[in-house]
Parts: structure tokens; sequence; C-alpha cells
């Protein structure tokens, strides 16, 4: 069953056309992976689908309802999270206090009731402290919970971001390189999270350059170039498409 699908989809910045008429289906339940050489539109293209670029032309629906356009919050509310390519992360927070902020949309808080500190205003935030705490051990940063983020090492504030984008008890989850700049115990760690993700019946789109990672997670990849679909597939599909090595290693290879 599709819970995304992308229908003819641009995106241009003056003459640059980043992503060019693009049609793309998102299957619930699994893990799409979408590859590609630098500045293929990969990023563009999580930006549009999560609101950061309204597009050119073309359209995203994710449940059957259109969410061109729709604002960053509403389509939080819809069951959209992400990540990002370079960390977001409120580096003067502790950990904890990072998670607990995917919570926003799970708490019901009136600006009266906030004012006033009323007891459901407590009570939603021992909530959103408790599955806060839960998600940190699952990622395995229950020891840091207290401490300020800027007192993660790299790989810790990866896992951190995800644990924050699953607190919004998502539907479809956007990874955008979460990868970049690990180590190799580090991308495994990611990878697990991943598998583990997709096992809790959350769709996953992974945007990597990792190709060992993509390889062994995947179960669908995109491959774009130029702002355009190059192939689509399984992991053995994309490996084998002569388009896909010319792209990456030139027609020679």
């Amino acid at each position: 069953m599709s819970l995304l699908e992308i229908k003819g989809l641009s995106k241009f910045f003056g003459g640059l056309h980043a992503v060019q008429n693009l049609e793309y289906t998102v299957e619930s339940g699994k893990v799409h992976s979408i590859i590609g050489p630098n500045g293929a539109g990969k990023t563009t293209l999580f930006n549009i689908v999560t609101g950061v670029y309204p597009p050119s032309s073309g359209k995203a629906i994710f449940e059957a309802q259109d969410i061109t356009g729709l604002p960053i919050h509403r389509l939080a509310s819809l069951g959209l999270s992400r990540s990002f390519q370079n960390l977001q992360v409120f580096y003067n927070m502790t950990v904890m206090e990072n998670v607990m902020v995917g919570r926003h949309r799970h708490c019901q808080k009136g600006f009266l009731q906030s004012l006033l500190h009323t007891p459901s205003i407590t009570r939603s935030d021992e909530e959103a402290r408790h599955q806060a705490a839960e998600l940190l051990a699952w990622v395995g940063l229950e020891a840091y919970a207290t401490a300020h983020a800027n007192s993660l090492p790299y790989g810790a504030l990866k896992r951190m971001e995800i644990a924050r984008a699953m607190a919004s008890e998502p539907k479809l989850l956007l990874l955008d390189e979460p990868a970049a700049g690990l180590n190799n115990k580090e991308t495994q760690e990611i990878d697990e999270l991943i598998r583990q993700i997709s096992n809790r019946g959350v769709t996953v789109i992974l945007v990597e350059h990792d190709m060992r990672l993509v390889m062994g997670v995947s179960d669908h990849i995109l491959v774009m170039d130029h702002g355009q679909k190059l192939a689509e597939g399984s992991a053995e599909e994309i490996r084998e498409n002569p388009n896909v090595i010319a792209a990456y290693l030139g027609s020679g290879a």
C-alpha cells in the first residue's frame, strides 16, 4: 500500500532545475533509500516533502491527502518527521530536553494552562519526560540524559536527533545522511537503528552516500541524477544497473 506519492514534482531555483518532473511512490512499512551523485536533488526532494521548500510544480500525496505546500507543523501532525543533513540541535539544552521537543505535537498546552501551570501541564511534562527517557535508552544514550548536548560526541548527536524525530511518533521518517561523518562502528549502530525503526512499523526514506549501509538495509532504492529519476528497484537491481554504474563511476566503468 502506498503511503506517499510524488506526482510530477519539480523545483527550480532560477535556471537550476534541482528536481524535474519526478514520479515516485513510497510503500508503507518498508525502508526506501534515495541515492545519487552530489547535486542530484535528493535533499531538495526531502525539503519539498517536509515543507521547507514549496514545489515549482507537481504534488505530494500522503495517505491520499494532498500535502503540497502545507506548513511544517501541519505535516508533523499528520505523521511526518525528519532528521537533517547538518545537525539541528539545541546545544544549550540537555539531551533529555532535546528529545522532549519532539513530543511537542502530543502535548496539549493552552496559554492559560501553561501560565497557571495546572495539573494537566504537570502530567503532560511527566509523560513527555518518560517517553524521552525510553527513547534515549533505545538509542543507547540514557547515560547522557542530563548532559548538555554540546558535550556529546558527533555520533551520539546523530542518534539523539533520530530519537527526537521518533518522539513525535511518525508514520513516515525521513533521514538525511544519518551516517555522514561516522566511523564504521557508529555506522553499524545507525544501520541497526534503521532496522529497529522499520520493525516498529514506521516507514523510512533514507538519503545516504554509504552504499554498504544503503544496500544492506533498503527494501527499495531510487537513484536520482540531475534532478531526475535515473533508476529504481531492489538493491540487486540497482547494483547491476548500467546507468547507475555510469552515473557513479563514468561510462568507461
